[in-house]
């Protein structure tokens, strides 16, 4: 209600100095969002701009790596989906995963305690430094079966059979269809999951998410689907999330008021 009122006319002359300056704090009540910008490049300049030594400009920080081990023990309403399609391809005989931003293995392990996974599955992690070293070290112990692995590179997944991401594409700063683009053997599977997308436009914001201030994309949907076909996908499944969505104060039309999860397999050439 005191983020709706300070836009009311005669009050947003007033709020919007006094909110961005409540935005360069450590924000410990869920996460905040300021500014729409064009790039990346121009949304970490901003970024940086706020950063302090409590708030830095990157979500390489170690107290990224404790965030969500809640899920290591039990699945949202919203993975019941990806859970779905990642069963089918396992039973078409995907074994080589690629988990793109998939922090400690949260996938992993929340899927495998409700999915027989294969003996020879592969599952492989792609995340930040301190994420894949928290991740190493919880896999000492909690994997016992050694499938899974961490890498440096995103471009591992090159000769994946499923590429999965949940909740991470918001965060890179290249998408996913350009990094689909520089694979040799692209995967015949692309999931991902808890993804903010506008109807048409894409853009980004800075998220203040307590332990950070980071550029988030928004992606558009339409954009989205257009650059998978040219890299040669086709969606096979989409799901919305409205429980889910982005407030972004000053900013009129470039709210999101869910979030969503698609399916894309290949349909050039090797399909399993």
């Amino acid at each position: 209600m005191a983020r709706e009122a300070m836009e009311l006319p005669g009050v947003r002359q007033v709020a919007r100095p006094l909110y961005r300056r409540y935005f360069r704090r450590p924000y410990r009540h869920g996460n905040l969002y300021y500014g729409v910008f064009d790039s990346y490049a121009q949304a970490l300049q901003q970024a940086r701009a706020f950063s302090s030594r409590e708030l830095p400009p990157s979500y390489d920080v170690e107290a990224a790596s404790r965030m969500y081990r809640a899920q290591l023990h039990r699945l949202r309403a919203c993975d019941y989906p990806v859970m779905f399609w990642l069963e089918q391809a396992l039973a078409q005989g995907a074994r080589r995963v690629f988990d793109l931003g998939g922090h400690i293995g949260l996938a992993y392990y929340g899927f495998g305690r409700y999915l027989a996974l294969p003996a020879d599955l592969e599952w492989r992690v792609h995340d930040l430094p301190h994420v894949m070293a928290a991740g190493n070290e919880w896999a000492r112990e909690h994997d016992p079966q050694r499938r899974l692995r961490f890498c440096d590179d995103a471009e591992q997944a090159d000769g994946s059979d499923l590429l999965i991401s949940s909740g991470a594409l918001q965060y890179l700063d290249y998408g996913l269809a350009e990094l689909l683009s520089r694979l040799r053997r692209p995967p015949p599977h692309v999931l991902f999951n808890l993804t903010p997308m506008h109807p048409t436009d894409r853009y980004f914001t800075l998220q203040n998410l307590g332990i950070a201030v980071c550029p988030y994309r928004i992606e558009g949907i339409a954009r989205m689907i257009a650059d998978m076909k040219e890299v040669g996908y086709a969606v096979r499944d989409r799901w919305d999330l409205p429980e889910r969505h982005v407030r972004i104060p000053f900013q009129p039309g470039h709210d999101i008021d869910r979030y969503y999860g698609f399916y894309f397999q290949r349909i050039t050439g090797e399909v399993h």
